[in-house]
């Protein structure tokens, strides 16, 4: 979301077209409503959605920290009026973060959206920088607690539960000769509901493209030892009472 942005008609068409024009193209593969603006009724903010598409400026409609009752909602509204419905949802998910799979995937799959996962290693929890509460972070990190990002993460991670699972989860990858990172990985690609047929995809970002390499070679490795997957399944049940809701 666009600082200040409501998801209004004008909002809408006046922060696409500046999109547009940063990028100097004309149309857009994808188009995102980043969050919810709930002081807008949906069938505004959708018909407003489909103007725009119907006038070329995007190829597919995604969506991202909605509820799964509002994509239903959503794809009702789209449905009954003959508009543009989301095609790809990008949410959080990773393995000690699974809000999404009691009820946001199992929506996602009644409706043919793809789930388009992000933060796969936990915002570099999973990087093996952090074992501790008392650690302190880089400043400009995804945990530095002077950034709002960095308080969004905290709140999200930070906490003793969180680092007690960590703990145990290195107890075990150590065992295997395996870096928290190539874990959390190979989780996603193998032992999570992530379905390649349905075109979900993993999204992940680094500081390099070394970086970049290690983790598209982790991603393509095989499926865990199974007490490596059990432990990410004890680890998340350690934290899943803490854990934060997936959506905004």
């Amino acid at each position: 979301m666009t600082q200040n942005l409501t998801i209004v008609p004008q909002g809408l068409r006046k922060h696409l077209l500046k999109s547009l024009s940063a990028l100097n193209v004309s149309s857009l593969e994808m188009w995102y409503l980043h969050a919810p603006d709930h002081t807008v009724p949906y069938e505004i903010t959708f018909k407003a959605v489909n103007d725009l598409y119907n006038e070329g400026y995007f190829k597919r409609l995604g969506i991202s920290n909605y509820a799964s009752w509002e994509v239903a909602e959503i794809v009702g509204i789209c449905k009954a009026n003959g508009y543009v419905q989301p095609t790809a949802y990008q949410g959080i998910y990773n393995a000690i973060h699974r809000a999404v799979e009691p009820e946001l995937l199992p929506c996602l799959r009644k409706f043919g959206i793809s789930f388009y996962e992000f933060n796969p290693l936990a915002g570099g929890f999973f990087t093996g920088r952090y074992s501790s509460i008392d650690d302190t972070p880089e400043l400009g990190s995804r945990f530095d607690p002077d950034r709002t990002q960095g308080k969004n993460y905290r709140n999200r991670y930070w906490n003793e539960p969180y680092f007690k699972a960590l703990a145990s989860i290195r107890v075990v990858a150590e065992k295997h000769n395996l870096t928290l990172t190539e874990v959390a990985l190979r989780w996603i690609s193998h032992h999570s509901l992530l379905k390649k047929d349905k075109g979900d995809a993993v999204l992940i970002g680094a500081s390099s493209l070394k970086h970049i390499k290690e983790n598209l070679v982790d991603l393509e490795k095989g499926p865990l030892p199974e007490d490596v997957v059990k432990a990410l399944d004890d680890a998340w049940n350690i934290v899943q009472p803490y854990a934060t809701r997936y959506f905004k």
